[in-house]
């Protein structure tokens, strides 16, 4: 910590008689903070009297706290050749290691000054900053104690400890120990009342843990405090968006830049524009968004906070590579940097590549420890790539009096970031409750999914399908091979073959009816909430007959959380045989219907998904007749590796028995994730 005043009065007064006239004006630079004039001033006064030992400390330090700290550490190294016993001078030494943040060789040089002069204010309080840049803080503060011991109510020794004391509270607040760290902030309080310091790390701490409404009242303090609404109305703004609703996070931003005027402050002026083009993509007016990047591209090109302003549009907008080379270069700049870090891992891990995004991610945990989003972001890859297991069990029935019960047991293991297997298990048992006719399958797959590329995964499934019925039985082979793609930029493209046995009910089971399905799956999305989505299959069976079908849905997402969505669906199906005393075979079918589909959370832990469609359907020179289907589903996060849901459906859309009948399906899943962390896990921590 710089304690400049202090030492500039202990010199003025030493040397007062012989230094009054002359050095009167640097002294006074210095204390004001004038570095680099103080070093121009004193620089010419030693070419008039180079040996004066006060001008060569003050210049040494005007050079230190003007940005050169190996060159004033390299200056008082040298005064101590000449003056090695020179209390003054090995203080300065000391300090400039502290400058130069060379905090382990400062350690051992303070503890033997005050070893030497344990009296020393100066040196104490010294050795009690050198612990806190060490983050040694339970020891900063006991020589801070000693400091206050030696002279009560010292205004640099209470800065210290209020640093001091803000950084031990960081890191309870890292190790979520938020009640200790609230004390912390209560104790500088009691030093400095409403420090603004203290009430935005304390507006941060509510902000990690989402009690929103204490953050506000903390800005709301520190605004009457510090007479800084703006600073308080960015803080706000934020805590509306952490609320999720980014409508008031909008407002809110619109009326903090509303009150920017000539007198603030270029920082300030800087935070604000970015709160209010944050708030812009929040909200998603990427048009908006991107004309005030490009306005703000006028004054503050290429600065870093601008680069993460505009990463996190690219973010938002599905421009991955483009925000990955903003981070890439925020990092070059400062590698410390949490922006830079901790986008670097989300952009990875859009683009798929799920290594380096795990490394960035420790990487940012390396540099801030136990950090949330990051620890977030972890759990999050770990869900996805943790072996699992899951059940799905379910019961149906129809108006055509089939009944159903079913269970698919599905173990997934993912063995890399690249490649995965899966073993599942199904059974399903299905009767005619009118011609009591029952058949059982059981279908064993074994599947492998290999990611080609960044973006292409190849995924493979074969198994057997054992059916049986009465006293007779078969058995045969299933396979499904899927090519999962993002071709370009918000583009979704799967290509597929499938072969599977019809197991709709007991009699299309017991005529062992195979079909091969071949298949194309495309989605579009954009980034003004328009969506398209294209099913097209072409299917052969085994009994002669093919079908094509073709199903289409152009959707609008109209909020984003909770999420709601609205659409209309387009179908056809055609078969080429018509053999509807076995199953629904038109040569012409045609449905359109209008659908919303609602998804969001209860609570923390309990989520929701609602949705419903309704319209007609046509089936060959029928007269037109209504459709309606539904589904809802319940799910709730037991813990972080453990979840499960209900969930019910309803339709009377055509199926494979004929037109105009009713099925309906209740049934629950559960998965556990079985391992703490990816097998592959500990690899990636070498």
């Amino acid at each position: 910590m710089n304690y400049n005043h202090l030492l500039l009065i202990f010199l003025f007064a030493t040397f007062f008689a012989t230094a009054q006239q002359s050095m009167e004006p640097g002294f006074e630079l210095l204390e004001t903070g004038k570095f680099e004039k103080a070093e121009t001033f004193f620089l010419e006064y030693l070419n008039t009297d180079p040996n004066n030992k006060t001008a060569q400390i003050c210049y040494g330090r005007a050079v230190g706290l003007s940005g050169e700290p190996i060159k004033a550490n390299k200056h008082f190294a040298s005064m101590l050749q000449q003056y090695p016993a020179d209390f003054e001078i090995q203080i300065n030494y000391n300090e400039s290691f502290l400058w130069a943040g060379r905090y382990i060789e400062a350690r051992p040089l303070y503890k033997k000054l005050v070893e030497a002069y344990p009296e020393s204010f100066e040196a104490v309080l010294g050795y009690a900053n050198t612990f806190s840049n060490l983050r040694e803080y339970d020891k900063a503060l006991q020589w801070v104690d000693k400091a206050l011991t030696l002279q009560p109510g010292n205004a640099s020794a209470k800065t210290s400890r209020k640093y001091t004391l803000l950084g031990k509270a960081s890191e309870l607040i890292a190790a979520q120990d938020y009640t200790a760290a609230k004390k912390l902030f209560q104790l500088i309080f009691n030093d400095f009342p409403e420090d603004k310091d203290t009430l935005l790390n304390l507006a941060n701490m509510y902000l990690i843990t989402k009690d929103i409404k204490s953050a506000k009242a903390i800005y709301q303090r520190y605004a009457a405090a510090t007479n800084d609404t703006i600073t308080a109305l960015n803080g706000i703004a934020l805590a509306e968006h952490i609320m999720e609703k980014d409508k008031n996070a909008l407002a809110t931003a619109t009326l903090s830049m509303d009150r920017i005027h000539a007198g603030t402050s270029p920082e300030l002026r800087e935070r604000t524009n970015e709160r209010y083009v944050q708030a812009l993509i929040w909200n998603r007016k990427f048009k908006r968004a991107r004309l005030a990047i490009a306005a703000l591209d006028d004054s503050y090109e290429g600065l870093s906070w601008l680069l993460a302003l505009k990463a996190t549009f690219g973010m938002y907008t599905a421009n991955f590579k483009n925000s990955l080379a903003h981070y890439h270069t925020i990092l070059a700049r400062d590698s410390t940097s949490f922006d830079g870090n901790l986008g670097q891992a989300n952009a990875l891990f859009a683009l798929d590549r799920i290594v380096p995004a795990y490394k960035a991610a420790f990487k940012t945990l390396e540099v801030y420890n136990n950090q949330q989003d990051a620890l977030g972001f972890l759990e999050k890859l770990n869900a996805q790539y943790n072996p699992s297991i899951e059940e799905h069990a379910a019961y149906t029935f129809d108006n055509g009096n089939n009944v159903a019960l079913y269970s698919i047991t599905t173990v997934d293991v993912p063995f890399s970031a690249k490649f995965r297997t899966t073993l599942s298990y199904q059974y399903r048992t299905t009767e005619n409750t009118v011609t009591n006719n029952k058949a059982d399958a059981h279908v064993v797959i074994a599947g492998i999914e290999y990611k080609l590329a960044p973006r292409v995964h190849l995924k493979t499934v074969f198994g057997l399908n054992n059916a049986r019925f009465v006293e007779e039985m078969y058995t045969q082979p299933v396979l499904d091979i899927r090519l999962k793609t993002q071709p370009y930029r918000l583009q979704n493209l799967e290509l597929g073959y499938q072969r599977e046995v019809q197991n709709f009910n007991a009699d299309l089971i017991e005529r062992e009816i195979v079909m091969n399905h071949y298949g194309l799956n495309y989605n579009l999305a954009t980034n003004f909430n328009l969506g398209w989505y294209t099913q097209l299959m072409r299917t052969e069976q085994t009994d002669n007959n093919s079908r094509n079908l073709l199903f289409t849905s152009l959707y609008y997402n109209i909020l984003r959380k909770p999420a709601l969505k609205m659409g209309l669906n387009y179908q056809y199906i055609g078969f080429a045989d018509q053999v509807p005393t076995i199953y629904f075979s038109p040569e012409d079918y045609r449905a359109v219907e209008v659908f919303g589909d609602l998804r969001g959370k209860i609570w923390e832990k309990t989520s929701y998904i609602a949705s419903a469609a309704t319209g007609y359907q046509k089936v060959e020179k029928d007269p037109k007749t209504t459709i309606f289907r539904a589904e809802a589903s319940l799910m709730q996060q037991f813990s972080k590796r453990l979840v499960g849901s209900l969930y019910g459906k309803y339709s009377n859309i055509a199926s494979a028995t004929a037109s105009g009948f009713e099925f309906t399906e209740i049934g629950f899943k559960l998965k556990w994730l079985f391992t703490k962390e990816p097998i592959f896990y500990a690899k990636l921590t070498r």
